[in-house]
């Protein structure tokens, strides 16, 4: 079934802003959305998403309440929800592998939904800018393709993406919207509440460089939560040594900019810092499996009575 606006077929391809053109609905949302502040969110109640991380709750959860994610820059962050059971999903996604990583995001959504139940599903689209690479918009039009090419009916909410997300200073382009969080509540369904919001995050959760070694190596689309157990699930990862590592880490801030960002001038000021402690991780632990796992068996948070990431014992 095809990708619905306002109860209308999605006509594809066309840009993000000849869509949101087409359907005022999207536009009066995309320009709300960029004239809010942005929020500071605080780790209490909160799951955050990395890179090539997905991430899926329900207001039944009694430990996660807000999903978030930032530091997207030609990255999109993908909201899914059924408005039924309030099953939402958030992920990064940064076009590796969309046409596998769009069925992840349905099957995530469909593990909690009853297909008698009443309700539907709707996706929310926020990221990416006009970069020069043109890579935010081919992975604008994966995104779009890949639900339309779903077999349920998926309602497009919010389209504030590429060109819809573009500010323009001094010739250079930049997105105006990094990152987003969405409440996992049953009052935030309704479609005429502001359900997202712009946010920026001090805390990101446990084992940060772990998890973005993972997607630096070249590590797939995963899950890292399960809502039944009310766990964050990391690993066990495997990778290989990253290559010339060392040379990596000699290299000035310029070059790393240049060579491992697919956008220099728009990444965010902590974007150096972050992928030199990410090489400094991987150098020390170039084959993590026996080191980082022991047995073989995942880390495992829960949120503590403060709303904190605790370590639990390992799993199986």
């Amino acid at each position: 079934m095809p990708l619905l606006v306002e109860g209308r077929r999605v006509r594809l391809p066309q840009s993000a802003g000849d869509l949101v053109r087409a359907h005022p609905p999207l536009e009066e949302r995309a320009r709300l959305l960029r004239g809010q502040s942005v929020q500071q969110v605080g780790p209490q109640g909160l799951l955050y998403v990395q890179q090539r991380e997905l991430a899926v709750t329900s207001p039944e959860d009694g430990s996660i309440s807000i999903l978030g994610s930032d530091d997207a820059t030609t990255c999109h962050i993908v909201v899914l929800r059924h408005t039924g059971n309030g099953a939402t999903c958030l992920t990064h996604c940064d076009g590796t592998d969309t046409k596998a990583e769009v069925p992840l995001i349905m099957n995530s959504i469909k593990s909690f939904s009853d297909h008698a139940q009443c309700g539907r599903l709707e996706v929310h689209l926020v990221g990416g800018f006009s970069d020069d690479r043109q890579l935010s918009q081919k992975l604008t039009h994966q995104l779009l393709s890949e639900f339309d090419r779903q077999e349920d009916d998926i309602h497009l909410v919010t389209l504030c993406v590429t060109e819809l997300n573009d500010r323009e200073e001094n010739e250079n382009h930049f997105p105006i919207i990094y990152g987003i969080v969405i409440l996992s509540s049953r009052t935030a369904v309704n479609i005429k509440t502001a359900e997202i919001y712009r946010a920026s995050f001090q805390d990101r959760g446990p084992e940060q460089e772990l998890r973005a070694a993972r997607a630096l190596t070249g590590g797939p689309m995963i899950s890292i939560y399960d809502a039944k157990t009310e766990q964050l699930r990391i690993g066990p990862y495997s990778w290989m040594p990253f290559p010339h590592v060392d040379f990596w880490l000699q290299q000035d801030d310029k070059q790393i900019l240049e060579n491992l960002s697919t956008s220099p001038l728009a990444e965010p000021p902590h974007f150096v810092e972050h992928i030199r402690s990410t090489l400094m991780f991987l150098k020390k632990y170039p084959s993590p499996t026996n080191t980082l796992f022991p047995g073989n068996k995942a880390l495992l948070y829960k949120k503590n009575e403060d709303g904190l990431w605790e370590k639990i014992s390992p799993g199986s």
